[in-house]
């Protein structure tokens, strides 16, 4: 089966100048990878050359057009703006519009349905902003599933969480890989979730990208950290 992600020879950077070089990478439905690294080590720049944020400054990549998440690592809706769960879930939608045409009725239930399917269904009419941290970042995993993606990147999705939200934001992300073949991109500072949480992980430092096993990968991360 094809991957459904492909870098190859990849080069990252700003302005002309390459911060992640030589990037070869394949990712294929049903995976869940997590993405690790020191701070500044290029995580970010990676993430966004994979959602098409920047253009590779050399070598190639293949990636879903339209079958995409993106699950943020800070949402920044105003509380003043007093939006419901469901009407969050729905802005996921807005991409697949044309023009100002108003939620169709089968948007408004695929938005349902993908509550239901993060376990918020009963909160759909309350306030997003009188939610906690992780009912929050189900919400907005919902709202990234509206979109149907194939592949889904998110970026410290149990940051700020107690365990129990973090436990249950990694059962969601098991489940859609193992459930409905998506292909998960998980970057995470918690490298002792991750440890029990994925089987391999993307080590980002020192302008290249690594792939290996989650217990490798981690510990070679905190012996630069420690060394």
């Amino acid at each position: 089966m094809k991957p459904l992600l492909t870098l190859r020879g990849a080069a990252f950077g700003y302005a002309g100048r390459p911060l992640l070089q030589s990037v070869n990478l394949e990712v294929r439905a049903g995976e869940l990878l997590g993405i690790i690294g020191p701070n500044g080590g290029g995580k970010t720049t990676l993430i966004r050359g994979i959602l098409g944020l920047i253009p590779p400054l050399a070598g190639g990549i293949e990636r879903p057009e339209r079958d995409l998440g993106y699950v943020p690592q800070r949402e920044s809706l105003d509380p003043i703006f007093p939006l419901s769960v469901q009407e969050v879930v729905q802005m996921g939608a807005y991409g697949r519009l044309s023009g100002l045409r108003l939620l169709a009725h089968a948007e408004k239930e695929l938005a349902r349905a993908q509550l239901t399917r993060v376990g918020l269904a009963d909160r759909s009419h309350e306030p997003f902003s009188r939610l906690s941290g992780g009912q929050r970042q189900r919400v907005l995993i919902a709202r990234a599933l509206m979109s149907t993606p194939r592949l889904l990147v998110l970026d410290e999705p149990t940051s700020g969480v107690d365990h129990e939200a973090e436990r249950r934001v990694l059962e969601l992300l098991q489940s859609l890989c193992e459930a409905q073949g998506m292909a998960v991109l998980l970057v995470s500072h918690h490298l002792a979730l991750l440890h029990h949480a994925v089987r391999e992980v993307l080590l980002v430092d020192g302008g290249k990208v690594e792939r290996g096993p989650s217990h490798a990968m981690i510990e070679r991360l905190e012996t630069c950290q420690h060394g």
